[in-house]
């Protein structure tokens, strides 16, 4: 009667609904079954596969006190917690079961190896990994298994700037004690060597595995497009038994990398089956190499072939918008926008920059307004736009505002706001602000936020103060220092000064025209005609030319509707 029943009860358990489940609860402990370990640990197994942990806790606790010395049910509570995202959970079961005196084994040690990696517990990870050699089981395929992907997952966390070939060592002898290696282990560790740019250890396991699949390809291209090995990278693409889109998509990046958009475009066009992914790939190609038209066409024709376009788009479009002021075009993206709550923060910042750039300052401003959650990278580019757009104090109080809120100012914000003080004329909000940089928020001065300071000075007529900065600073000047300083001798017709800067400009070999034709001005401005004559010969004979300016194409897109929502 009971084996008929045990075996019934084993029978059913893996396919029961948790009611089931209750009722043979109730006939193992009104039989003699709640002695049967084997079938209580099958029980306890089963009770944990259905989401939820707190039934099989219950079942757990109230087991009798020899049961509870049963590795079994132990481990039966481990995979259970493991499996159900309870990894803190698990691991403290795993160091109640070493104080009870009970071995852990190789059906213990992946999950709670497991946990550990998800928890972010990597040093936990390195006692567990000791406890496994200690009891010889590490040549078990699964505890392996597990801690390879520990390994693998420590470099992931780790900054990439860090992680070197010493690093991957631990993974490597891992992977090579496990005596069964899956096709996704070669790739993980190839993916590994390829992310420190250690292309010829992925490559000696590349060309050692016993099978590949489309990963291991991609993963070995991708390794010759960071190192720009142009032609290994197109040599294995060529071999490739079995092309995907994410192939594709890699060889655009290497030659849109490279500078050759013609060979990028006709990869895009041989695509089989392209996805929004792939039109990100060359629309963003487009625009990185300031091909906006371009990226504009292409987005048309994206929706032409009703390939519904995504934030990545959008962003890359909106740059090109505004780069060329395509004001129109902009606005029928922002009109293509329907959820607006739903939008990352980067491409809500792109709409803004985007109406600021084509002078829609008003509504870049209502859109930073309307924005919820913003981070700094917001609030630099409409401190920036104000400032742009000679609304000197409103980028001055956004300065200050976002402090407010505890977003901590970075470069970029100080570039911003200097630039406002410099062309708002802010000489003391200027300086208070700059010499605040490293002083309040730990940011060392660049070059260019020397350069705006400089020429808030200049432009001034502070010159000696400005020349005093320029003296102090970490940095040589470069051209733009130079202007600003030339700039300020001609508020103040300091010729002899502007000699002194001319000469320092000269040392840079530089072929930008602007210091030359404005201390020829300089001259003209006040009647020394031959001065003004001898410098515009010199910029004829050094070859060094004004660019003309020029426009920009304007696209100008109807959409239906007149204004897009903010």
């Amino acid at each position: 009667m009971g084996s008929s029943l045990e075996l019934r009860i084993s029978n059913l358990l893996p396919k029961c609904k948790f009611k089931q489940l209750k009722q043979i609860h109730a006939q193992i402990m009104t039989t003699s079954l709640y002695q049967n370990i084997q079938l209580l640990s099958k029980f306890l197994r089963r009770s944990t596969e259905f989401g939820n942990m707190e039934y099989p806790s219950l079942v757990f606790s109230q087991l009798c006190p020899q049961a509870n010395t049963e590795i079994m049910l132990w481990n039966a509570m481990i995979r259970g917690f493991a499996l159900n995202g309870s990894f803190e959970k698990c691991i403290s079961l795993y160091d109640e079961m070493l104080l009870r005196g009970l071995k852990p084994h190789n059906f213990t040690y992946p999950y709670v190896i497991r946990s550990c990696s998800e928890m972010g517990w990597f040093w936990k990870g390195k006692q567990m990994h000791c406890h496994v050699v200690k009891t010889g089981f590490e040549s078990n395929w699964s505890v392996a298994n597990a801690l390879f992907i520990m390994c693998i997952k420590k470099l992931d966390s780790c900054d990439p700037d860090s992680v070197n070939k010493g690093n991957l060592n631990g993974a490597h002898k891992i992977f090579e004690d496990m005596y069964v290696k899956p096709i996704e282990s070669w790739n993980r560790l190839i993916s590994g060597y390829v992310s420190i740019c250690d292309v010829e250890s992925a490559r000696r396991l590349f060309d050692d595995m016993p099978e590949r699949d489309v990963v291991s390809w991609n993963s070995m291209i991708s390794g010759y497009i960071k190192v720009r090995k142009v032609d290994y990278a197109r040599d294995l693409f060529e071999r490739m038994p079995e092309k995907d889109v994410v192939s594709w998509t890699l060889m655009i990046g290497l030659y849109a990398n490279a500078g050759d958009l013609v060979t990028a475009r006709r990869f895009f066009e041989q695509i089989p089956c392209r996805n929004v992914v792939s039109w990100n790939s060359m629309i963003s190609s487009y625009t990185h190499l300031g091909q906006f038209e371009e990226a504009l066409d292409l987005y048309v024709q994206m929706q032409r072939e009703n390939v519904v376009p995504d934030e990545y788009t959008f962003v890359s479009v909106l740059f090109a918008c505004s780069q060329l002021g395509a004001l129109e075009f902009g606005k029928s993206i922002h009109y293509m926008i329907k959820d607006w709550s739903q939008l990352g923060v980067i491409l809500r910042t792109a709409l803004i920059d985007m109406y600021a750039k084509c002078g829609d300052i008003s509504r870049a401003f209502t859109l930073f307004i309307k924005i919820g959650m913003k981070d700094v990278f917001c609030w630099n580019v409409t401190v920036r736009s104000l400032a742009i757009h000679g609304r000197t104090e409103d980028a001055i109080k956004m300065y200050s505002f976002m402090q407010k809120v505890g977003l901590k100012p970075n470069d970029f914000t100080f570039t911003g706001v200097l630039f406002a003080c410099s062309h708002g004329g802010l000489v003391e909000e200027g300086r208070r602000i700059f010499y605040s940089m490293e002083k309040d928020f730990g940011v060392n001065p660049k070059l260019e936020h020397y350069g705006c300071i400089i020429d808030l000075l200049s432009r001034n007529g502070q010159l000696e103060k400005a020349l005093d900065v320029v003296e102090k600073m970490p940095y040589e000047p470069d051209i733009a220092i130079w202007g600003a300083l030339l700039g300020g001798c001609r508020v103040r017709s300091n010729f002899k000064l502007a000699r002194e800067v001319m000469d320092g400009a000269t040392k840079l070999q530089a072929t930008e025209p602007g210091v030359h034709v404005m201390l020829s001005n300089m001259y003209a401005s006040v009647g020394q005609w031959t001065e003004a004559q001898i410098l515009r010969e010199k910029l004829e004979d050094d070859k060094i030319t004004k660019i003309a300016g020029h426009s920009s194409v304007v696209y100008h897109v109807t959409n239906g509707s007149s204004e897009p929502q903010v």
